[in-house]
């Protein structure tokens, strides 16, 4: 059943990445929810109805209406950024509820997300700012959040979470940097990528 779901979940994701390299709105506007939807069935099949599961179909719940929210078609940036930050601030239940027995792991992983957010989030910020000032707090609040995610998946010495988790803060760096500093032909693709490559490995983090 895992291996089925990975399947589905991998045809979906490259029907949406086919539609950052040529655009395509109405198999961007199935393929991209449709993705997220078969990554529940993945978290499902990975560890069955336990707390962690519950939690993560919530988490992946969130990111739908997040992604649906970011659609071309909808439009609605701050509405996909709480969406989000919500998503994240279940998944770190999530994984507390898979226990962190690493609190080492997290302090690395938290002085590489600091310079991270130094270096580089704070231009994201800086550059939201420069584009709308109502932006600047949600913005900020999500680069926290986000980071705390990280933490709290590199605390569960689970490989598939941190994997998920760096990917995650990869493609949410990009998707930041494209929108608010400098946008490159390349990033619309990476974004969706690192994205899936996220999703699916929070949700294999259940095994």
């Amino acid at each position: 059943m895992l291996a089925l779901s990975l399947i589905c979940t991998a045809v979906a994701a490259l029907a949406n990445w086919y539609t950052r390299i040529r655009p395509n709105e109405r198999l961007e506007t199935v393929s991209k929810p449709l993705t997220t939807i078969l990554v529940m069935w993945v978290a499902v099949a990975a560890d069955g109805p336990t707390t962690p599961t519950v939690l993560a179909v919530v988490g992946l719940v969130f990111c739908l209406a997040g992604d649906i929210a970011l659609l071309d078609v909808v439009d609605r940036f701050i509405v996909g950024l709480v969406c989000f930050l919500c998503g994240h601030v279940v998944f770190i239940a999530m994984f507390v509820a898979l226990h962190l027995p690493h609190p080492e792991w997290g302090v690395i992983a938290a002085v590489v997300l600091i310079v991270h957010a130094v270096v580089v989030g704070r231009r994201i910020v800086a550059g939201a700012t420069a584009k709308e000032p109502a932006l600047r707090v949600p913005v900020s609040a999500y680069l926290v959040v986000i980071m705390a995610m990280a933490v709290a998946a590199a605390m569960t010495g689970s490989a598939w979470g941190i994997v998920g988790a760096i990917a995650f803060v990869l493609s949410d760096t990009l998707l930041g940097w494209r929108a608010f500093v400098a946008e490159k032909p390349w990033m619309a693709l990476a974004v969706m990528v690192t994205y899936h490559a996220a999703l699916v490995g929070l949700a294999l983090s259940l095994l």
